[in-house]
């Protein structure tokens, strides 16, 4: 690999491809030929790990056929394929082999996700919460408003959720934390999610990220959602680096082209708000090692 790459410049969270993703495009090959042209020495990838259960299948998945038994063995196809891909371009780039949890079925995910990561010898984890009561807040906006009816308005739901990010956290100990507020994603639509509940409950699960020694993902993908900041929102970001809790870039990228957007409007996003480095990972023979670098 070359040498004069800024060593911030990793990503943690992206590299999602149409090989293995509804919602994505291109192929996995695609993605680290993007990364590489991007200039990155180290990228990691985190597909998405399946979720159990027919009424988790999203819109796309169904209009395109994609059964369930099509969606758990495209994983373990890809869980195949980063390892292979990993070794044959180790010498152009480090590729961090990784996926992104699920949350659901609610009572069994746990067990669920770490048999993924011992199976499939995965380097990292990057632990999101996209579901609450069962039903998805990272998709429609009408999604959200079911899930906002039954857990009682906005700030109630914005509470669980947060509560539900604390309990991942302490289930699965990821490596990274994906995009810790992304009920701005439609929340924002509703109302302030700022209030001293939501506040309350978004520090606890700060407090859990550090307990645990949790990176917190500076992901990209808010801004292409429309939102007027990456995840997380500056109030959230400003008190995480008061209480320690590291950062590190995510891309959220869903295709080749996107890989790498948004990380130096990021870097600059995070020295405006008093953040001066980020923790990345990388791998050591068959270990992977985490250290603190200046932005």
């Amino acid at each position: 690999m070359g040498s004069g790459v800024a060593p911030w410049k990793v990503s943690l969270h992206g590299g999602h491809s149409g090989e293995f993703c509804d919602h994505a495009t291109g192929t996995l090959r695609e993605v680290i030929e993007a990364a590489i042209a991007g200039g990155f020495e180290i990228y990691g990838i985190s597909e998405h790990a399946p979720r159990h259960g027919e009424r988790y299948r999203y819109a796309n998945e169904r209009d395109k056929g994609w059964t369930l038994e099509k969606i758990l063995a495209d994983f373990e196809a890809y869980g195949e394929a980063i390892f292979r891909l990993a070794k044959e371009y180790a010498d152009r780039i480090t590729i961090l082999r990784g996926y992104e949890i699920e949350v659901v079925p609610h009572d069994r995910y746990a067990e669920i996700m770490l048999d993924y990561r011992k199976r499939f010898r995965f380097d990292y984890m990057v632990g999101s919460v996209h579901y609450l009561h069962d039903i998805s807040i990272d998709s429609s906006v009408e999604e959200f408003e079911r899930v906002m009816e039954i857990a009682g308005g906005l700030e109630a739901l914005a509470v669980e959720y947060y509560a539900a990010v604390s309990g991942m956290i302490e289930a699965l100990e990821p490596e990274v934390v994906g995009h810790l507020d992304l009920v701005r994603k439609n929340g924002h639509l509703f109302g302030p999610l700022d209030t001293p509940a939501i506040r309350k409950a978004a520090e606890r699960a700060l407090e859990v990220a550090k307990a645990h020694d949790c990176i917190l993902d500076l992901n990209t993908a808010g801004w292409r959602k429309g939102l007027d900041s990456p995840y997380p929102a500056p109030w959230l970001l400003q008190r995480a680096n008061e209480m320690g809790v590291p950062f590190c870039f995510g891309d959220d990228s869903h295709g080749p082209e996107l890989v790498g957007a948004g990380i130096p409007e990021a870097r600059e996003y995070l020295f405006r708000n008093g953040v001066t480095a980020v923790t990345v990972l990388d791998r050591r023979g068959e270990s992977v090692e985490r250290r603190r670098v200046a932005l």
